[in-house]
């Protein structure tokens, strides 16, 4: 599950945010001391940071150039400012994106989504060829070959298995292979990830490759 930090000191905006996070599937966690920004990040460690500008003692710029030292996560500055400087010097101390307040939460969501599916998933491979066991994918064609000839995969088991793939020694989480098949605004939950894990368990069963992908339970998949 992904985290995301608010830094956001109106009270009625960061619960309506945090509130909508959480509706879609997101851990948050809300910063209270606005003194000790850094050391927040530092302990709740997350994956992407809504970072107002206008901040008691400090503002947003001071934290995200804080922030930068040690941290490539992504900032996304929410500010009430207009003018093209601000939003310009937002950009240049290593924020990812800039929304201006008021904003509706469909925008904002939607580039949450956008900047993790970026930052933390799906990429294409070095190589055109990922293998395992009996399995051979090729990159480039997206295509997936066996022993027993060639099986045609839609782009959803393309992405889960390259991942899958890329990762064959890991446990990845579901979020992260949800977050893979995020392709602009069209949103994956949690329901459209086990259609597409259960089709291609299903591909891969007929031929003969029964229980390539196993369910840990709490945790993810990975391949055996």
């Amino acid at each position: 599950m992904f985290t995301i930090l608010i830094v956001e000191d109106e009270v009625k905006i960061r619960s309506l945010i945090a509130a909508e996070l959480q509706n879609w599937g997101y851990a948050v966690h809300v910063a209270e001391d606005f003194r000790h920004v850094e050391d927040t990040v530092l302990t709740v460690k997350p994956q992407l940071i809504l970072l107002d500008i206008n901040l008691p003692y400090m503002n947003g710029f001071y934290w995200c150039e804080r922030i930068r030292r040690h941290s490539n996560v992504p900032i996304v500055f929410l500010s009430s400012r207009t003018e093209t400087m601000d939003m310009m010097m937002a950009l240049n101390m290593g924020g990812d994106d800039f929304i201006q307040k008021p904003f509706s939460m469909e925008m904002l969501i939607t580039k949450i989504h956008a900047l993790l599916r970026r930052t933390y998933t799906y990429h294409q491979a070095d190589t055109d060829l990922l293998t395992h066991r009996e399995l051979k994918l090729h990159v480039k064609r997206a295509a997936l070959s066996t022993r027993d000839g060639e099986i045609e995969l839609t782009k959803n088991e393309f992405r889960i298995l390259c991942v899958l793939l890329e990762r064959k020694n890991e446990i990845i989480p579901r979020d992260e292979l949800m977050a893979a098949l995020w392709e602009d605004e069209n949103f994956i939950d949690d329901n459209t990830l086990t259609v597409n894990i259960n089709r291609l368990r299903r591909k891969l069963d007929e031929h003969g490759m029964e229980g390539y992908i196993q369910t840990k339970k709490g945790q993810g998949y990975i391949l055996s």
